[in-house]
């Protein structure tokens, strides 16, 4: 009897064990098969990234549908869809895809900016798809009223500004629409020059916070510091180049070359920032694969065009 009880404790024990091993062997399969999922997606995604860096559109569209169905809620891959199809010229499929990267983010200055563009393609206006975006968040629509003032449709943005609550960026930007329509020299009262200054000061402070981070190859707090000056001052251009030299730097160079692509639409007359962002561009574009745009400009900054 007590060998039998033995026996029914060490098969017991044996079974047990059996059950741990196949768990642990089946937990093992399944880290193996994520990690699998997570190259294929990344495989396909710079594959992507790269043949629509090189304007094969199609291809680049194909590889981003691949990933859509590795993982079907990604926004990025939704506004990268977009991207490659309003390239292509494929405007009705690039809507939808830029609506639903937006839904998924009614933040992102990107998301909405791409899909104004894929609008502007088609000589849509915004009333087109109102109904079809988050029109009544207040933060879509400040990125709005910034996004059509870079398109220089000034009344659109400035009936855009005419929804939101008073504050810096709407006094801003409805300074920058009333000079492009006008285009004259106005002399300005003393308090609105007292609040340029301050904003002027507020500006030097934070560009020089940002000096520091780069000087000292600290991309990581740039990134955060810079999309937060971005996000408060979508208007300067510095804070482009910040964030896109961020991006660059921290494993994420096709938004850093749209940033900073987008950052030379409000550059003046400053022809230092202009060859930074130039030698930005230049490396963003190295790091996908397209040698031809970083050589073209790496000779902007050459020739000092």
């Amino acid at each position: 009897m007590k060998q039998l009880i033995k026996n029914s404790i060490i098969y017991a024990c044996a079974f047990f064990l059996c059950i741990l091993s196949y768990a642990q062997e089946e937990q093992e399969s399944a880290d193996v098969y994520l990690e699998e999922y997570t190259d294929e997606f990344q495989e396909n995604f710079f594959e992507a990234l790269k043949q629509k860096g090189i304007q094969n559109y199609d291809r680049a569209v194909d590889l981003f549908l691949k990933c859509k169905q590795l993982e079907p809620d990604n926004s990025v891959v939704d506004y990268e869809l977009a991207k490659a199809y309003m390239l292509d010229k494929k405007y009705v499929q690039a809507q939808d895809y830029a609506i639903a990267a937006l839904l998924s983010e009614p933040n992102d200055y990107w998301y909405l900016d791409n899909l104004l563009t894929i609008l502007d393609k088609q000589g849509s206006p915004v009333e087109s798809v109102k109904q079809r975006i988050p029109y009544e968040n207040k933060k879509l629509l400040q990125n709005m009223a910034v996004s059509l003032f870079k398109m220089k449709k000034y009344e659109e943005a400035s009936k855009v500004l005419d929804d939101l609550e008073n504050s810096q960026l709407k006094s801003e930007l409805n300074r920058k629409i009333s000079d492009s329509l006008q285009r004259d020299t106005q002399t300005e009262a003393a308090p609105v020059v007292e609040q340029r200054e301050n904003l002027d000061d507020s500006l030097a402070d934070l560009k020089a916070q940002m000096e520091q981070l780069i000087t000292a190859a600290d991309y990581k707090s740039l990134l955060d510091d810079s999309q937060e000056a971005l996000d408060s001052y979508p208007l300067q251009p510095y804070f482009y180049y910040a964030y896109g030299t961020a991006l660059n730097n921290t494993g994420n160079p096709n938004k850093g070359i749209e940033v900073l692509e987008s950052g030379l639409d409000y550059l003046l007359d400053d022809d230092n920032l202009k060859n930074r962002i130039y030698k930005q561009l230049s490396e963003g574009y190295s790091k996908i694969g397209n040698t031809q745009k970083a050589n073209e400009y790496l000779n902007k900054i050459n020739s000092g065009l």
